[in-house]
């Protein structure tokens, strides 16, 4: 499921959400055993919250408008690829200070918990009310998918240590 990239990141594949869950899960027992470090400067509570955020913007509105036509027809090209090489680390949304929406701080295990149940809302197969900005009207399966991908992305900048440091 994981292994080291050479910039010390690790590659994940997820094909199913309850592959996710169990690394979800791992993630969490990593924090409390004070095992876990982060490559990158978000939190991984900030990665955990920021990956849940996504999946919940399909089902209570995104926090921006969509992008314009030309640019969602290039990027709903880029689709595809995505889908079967992962997504691109570094993206940054134009005009939006943090470059992303969705990186608020949270503790591990609240951070954790929201993901799941923003993961249990795809996993049923709970209807999208909003399409994505970029892609436009996705398939139920294309935003699973696209879900696992930027979670691949992001979980990939966590790093879990054999040992704990002595301070």
């Amino acid at each position: 499921m994981s292994q080291s990239d050479s910039a010390g990141r690790r590659t994940l594949h997820f094909a199913t959400i309850d592959e996710l869950l169990d690394e979800i899960d791992r993630i969490v027992e990593a924090d409390r055993a004070g095992r876990i470090r982060t490559l990158g400067s978000w939190t991984p509570g900030q990665i955990l919250g920021h990956v849940a955020a996504w999946i919940e913007y399909g089902y209570a509105g995104y926090p921006m408008k969509p992008v314009p036509w030309f640019v969602r027809f290039m990027l709903r090209r880029q689709l595809k690829k995505y889908m079967k090489q992962g997504m691109p680390s570094g993206v940054r949304i134009p005009r939006v200070a943090a470059g992303t929406y969705g990186t608020e701080d949270m503790p591990v295990e609240q951070a954790a918990e929201r993901l799941r149940l923003a993961l249990g809302r795809l996993q049923r197969h709970e209807p999208a009310k909003f399409d994505s900005p970029a892609f436009g009207r996705m398939s139920d399966d294309d935003r699973v998918r696209l879900n696992l991908m930027h979670a691949q992305l992001h979980l990939s900048f966590l790093q879990f240590q054999t040992r704990v440091e002595p301070l």
